[in-house]
């Protein structure tokens, strides 16, 4: 792993920030009686994961960071959930998503790992 001088070096931030970014564009579509109900907490599910993962990285320990990717951890579960109930309703076309969120847990999970390793 090299040198991450902010949030932004990392990739899972990058690929946490692109999910945010798609959710907006999906829940577009989303039925207008929504925009206060699964539209806004999917969107702040989304949002929530790449601000954790960049606020933890900003504070001073590596106890802290851990602690916030747990909570990235929290709303990714909380976003699938969010969205499983959204292709129940039959709002989401695509199950693409999915295999992204999948892969951001699985780069968190790896980065909690590596961290714990780590000896400073």
């Amino acid at each position: 792993m090299g040198k991450i001088r902010t949030h932004k070096d990392l990739d899972v931030w990058n690929k946490s920030m692109d999910l945010a970014f798609d959710l907006y564009n999906m829940t577009k579509d989303f039925p207008k009686e929504e925009v206060y109900g699964l539209t806004s907490q999917i969107r702040r599910s989304g949002v929530s994961i790449v601000s954790n993962i960049a606020e933890g990285a900003a504070r001073n320990s590596k106890k802290e960071f851990i602690q916030f990717l747990y909570i990235s951890l929290g709303s990714i579960a909380e976003l699938e959930t969010q969205l499983l109930l959204a292709k129940r309703l039959e709002y989401l076309r695509s199950n693409g998503i999915f295999s992204n969120i999948d892969k951001i847990r699985q780069m968190i999970l790896g980065l909690i790992s590596y961290l714990r390793t780590r000896d400073t």
